[in-house]
Formats: structure tokens, C-alpha cells, sequence
């Protein structure tokens, strides 16, 4: 069976607890597509200098990140690993070296506080994948062509990060818009994605990229996603999201 892709903007990990528009978004994705055999998962808060994939059989649940409800630290989304998808990916991206790591990582609030409202029974086995730091677009663009594949094989492949996300400019008057560099940006990267989507790298030199993406780690999972868009050569969806608080975009795609 083959499995869209998809690309979620996260946000805050109060979503995890929360039920608004992107949170509804994120249950009826889940609750549309036939149940994939796993999840890889690549979330903009494992930013390394490699490549790893957790290789454990029960990843624990990451709190990366501080000041938020003692409710929030509580929660835990207990899915198993999957070492054998630890290791296709592996082989999938040969000749690139990618660490099985058992002990150092786990799923980070990028994975657990979208898949809590995707799959909420935790049933799915769930695998996370770095994004090497030191590396450019054409490397992340080329990681996503390899990793394509994996949707005919029944995995979901996720990617969790926000196509703007500049918090040093968030307005939190501003919930249900964005600013208009904000919004420039987000709608040439959705412009892009539905036309081109391999020539994501062309969005670096957009005017308003330096305060869209002040920091790559948040866009670096788009970037993958838009390599596997362009190896299945089919028409990326928009589900949803938009600009919000002034500097975050939520916005999110899927490609079957």
C-alpha cells in the first residue's frame, strides 16, 4: 500500500494538549489514511552534526523544552521503535553514514505533540531521523528523494517544522495572521512546493527569507519533504494552517 508524505508545522508544544484548527487538522490526516505499518519521523528539534535514526524498541518520550504545565512534562506517547526501519533507512541511504542510535535520543516534542492527535492510541511503531546541521539544502533535498520509496512500503513518512518561524518576532496579539514578510514567504513556499518543489533551495535567495528562517532547523524537514514530492512527481496538497502570531507559520502538506 502506499502511504502519503506529509509535512506538518508543529508550532508550540501546547498542542500536544490543546483542540483547535491545527490539531483537528493533524486527527483527521490520521483518521483519512490507511494505517501505515510505521512512522519516520523527521523533526526540526534532532539538529546534529549527522545522520542518526533512533534503533531502539521503546523510544522514550523527549520534554525538550522548558516554562510550559507540569501537565505537558507528564505526557508521554509510548509507541514502540522499530529497529528493522532503523536499519532500511540505513540502507535506503547508503552510501551515507547513519548511526543506529539505541540510547542518546528518542521522540522529541516535534514527533510526539503532532502524533498524539495523528494516532492517540500510540499503537504505530515510530522511528526518528536526524537533520545533519552541517549539511546543505541539496543534501536534505537528496535524503527525501532517497527515503521516497518508503511510502510504497507502507511508512509514513512525517516531517514536523514550520515553513516560518521566527519566535523573536512573534506578536501573540496577532493569533490568526501573519506579518506580511510572513505571509510573503509562506505563500512562495507553498507557490514552489506546487510547482517545482526540487528547486526548494531557490527559496534561500527570497527576500524575506532571512526573517522567515533566522535558524535552517525548523524548515530543514520542508526541505526533505519537497525531495520526496519530487521523486513521486505528484501534486502536493495544502491540508491547511497559515501564517499565525505574526512570525509562525503552521501550514502543511501531503504528497501521495
Amino acid at each position: 500500500m502506499t502511504i502519503p508524505a506529509v509535512f506538518f508545522g508543529h508550532g508550540s508544544p501546547m498542542n500536544a494538549l490543546e483542540n483547535n484548527e491545527y490539531t483537528e487538522m493533524w486527527s483527521n490526516f490520521g483518521a483519512r489514511i490507511e494505517t501505515p505499518r510505521a512512522i519516520l519521523a523527521i523533526s526540526a528539534h534532532w539538529y546534529v552534526a549527522e545522520t542518526a535514526v533512533t534503533a531502539m524498541a521503546r523510544p522514550p518520550t523527549i520534554h525538550d523544552f522548558g516554562g510550559f504545565p507540569e501537565e505537558l512534562f507528564d505526557m508521554q506517547y509510548r509507541a514502540p521503535g522499530s529497529p528493522e526501519l532503523a536499519a532500511q533507512v540505513a540502507e535506503l541511504l547508503s552510501p551515507l553514514p547513519v548511526r543506529q542510535d539505541t540510547n542518546s535520543w528518542g521522540l522529541d516534542h516535534g514527533t510526539w505533540s503532532v502524533l498524539t492527535h495523528v494516532f492517540p492510541q500510540a499503537q504505530i511503531p515510530v522511528v526518528q531521523i536526524s537533520l545533519d546541521g552541517t549539511k546543505p539544502f541539496a543534501h536534505h533535498l537528496s535524503v527525501g528523494t532517497a527515503l521516497a520509496p518508503l511510502m510504497d512500503d507502507g511508512v509514513l513518512v512525517l516531517g514536523s517544522g514550520n515553513v516560518v518561524h521566527n519566535l523573536r518576532a512573534i506578536s501573540f496579539g496577532a493569533d490568526s495572521q501573519g506579518a506580511p514578510w510572513a505571509e510573503r514567504f509562506d505563500q512562495a513556499t507553498t507557490a514552489l512546493l506546487k510547482s517545482n518543489p526540487s528547486d526548494i533551495a531557490s527559496l534561500q535567495s527570497h527576500p524575506d527569507y532571512a526573517m522567515a528562517v533566522p535558524t535552517e532547523d525548523h524548515f530543514l524537514p520542508l526541505v526533505v519533504f519537497a525531495g520526496i514530492a519530487a521523486a513521486t512527481r505528484q501534486p502536493v496538497e495544502v491540508l491547511g494552517g497559515g501564517c499565525t502570531m505574526g512570525a509562525l507559520s503552521m501550514t502543511s502538506y501531503s504528497v501521495s
